[in-house]
């Protein structure tokens, strides 16, 4: 007699913290339709804060920094402040993110991928946070998994633990230094804050939902990402969202000379003054009619064909890719 075992069904909770936490910063940001809430140095604040928090905090930051150490930071400790403009875009501490958006390269457009479109556009853009289960729960083993540089620095476990103090603290300076101002208060809280974390929050979320569904591909990932104009003139070149999955440590999105990438050139400008160096950039080569010459991509490899881990996702290693991230940031 033979017997055959299955694995248990994964079990999933809804995860109520950041529905009502994301669900609530919607419903206020709603205030902003109110002709008495509405300031030209509230909206100009708006704007500002968005390129701080979102375009620094989190695509500078967050994102090239912290996760794929496209560059060196000096001195080191700025990574602290750095990273405290990040959490004052409301996108959880910086362990969590990496982990998050870590554990989306290794599983790409694949069953585990943290937010891939093929679960549909919703669940990509915003859905993903709305649903936790054991693989993807932010935990020590999670953490030691996908990010473990970052978990073994005690001040980024701290800021992982209590990052909504520092958007919390931005919201109440907003409203005391409009209230200072000239009785601005209210315009600045909503517009400054309210609507400019809204912003920041769909603008980088297009990320993972636009940018792999439509516009353009000029390397031959395994996956389903592509280059998206506007999403990247909305994230400061995070849009080039294929050429960033081709070389995923580079410092530079934006690869060719339309793909305008001010993040990149913002890196460039910290390299200027000293607060940059081994900033590292793909090694893309030309033919003679000015077409890019694919080199060091990974082959591309439809979802349903990529191999299924050999132990179950909470315990299995962490792929290749992932690995080489680790190493260098580690360094």
């Amino acid at each position: 007699m033979s017997t055959t075992t299955t694995a248990p069904p994964v079990s999933k909770r809804i995860a109520w913290a950041p529905i009502f936490y994301i669900g609530g910063i919607h419903v206020l940001a709603l205030l902003a339709v109110v002709p008495a809430f509405f300031s030209w140095s509230g909206l100009l604040i708006c704007l500002a804060l968005h390129w701080l928090t979102g375009g620094i905090g989190i695509c500078l930051v967050y994102h090239r920094l912290l996760t794929h150490r496209s560059f060196k930071l000096w001195p080191k400790w700025l990574e602290y402040p750095l990273t405290i403009i990040g959490m004052t875009a409301s996108e959880g501490g910086a362990i969590g993110w990496v982990a998050d958006h870590r554990r989306h390269h290794a599983y790409s457009d694949e069953e585990q991928d943290t937010h891939s479109p093929l679960r549909g556009l919703f669940w990509a853009h915003m859905g993903w946070f709305m649903v936790t289960d054991e693989t993807s729960r932010h935990g020590e083993a999670y953490y030691k998994r996908w990010a473990p540089d970052l978990y073994r620095d005690p001040v980024q476990r701290f800021f992982d633990n209590y990052f909504l103090i520092f958007p919390m603290a931005l919201f109440a300076g907003l409203y005391a230094a409009g209230q200072w101002y000239g009785g601005l208060g209210m315009s600045w809280l909503i517009w400054g804050g309210f609507v400019r974390t809204l912003f920041v929050w769909h603008t980088t979320w297009l990320v993972n939902s636009a940018s792999h569904v439509w516009g353009y591909r000029t390397h031959a990932t395994r996956d389903q990402s592509t280059n998206l104009w506007w999403c990247a003139a909305l994230t400061y070149g995070e849009g080039w969202h294929n050429n960033h999955h081709a070389f995923q440590t580079s410092a530079r999105h934006g690869l060719d000379w339309w793909e305008v990438d001010p993040t990149y050139w913002t890196i460039k400008l910290m390299q200027v003054f000293g607060l940059a160096s081994e900033i590292k950039l793909p090694k893309v080569r030309k033919n003679a009619d000015g077409t890019i010459v694919e080199t060091d991509v990974r082959p591309a490899v439809p979802p349903t064909t990529a191999a299924a881990p050999s132990c179950p996702p909470a315990v299995a290693p962490a792929p290749r890719e992932v690995r080489s991230e680790m190493q260098q940031t580690s360094a």
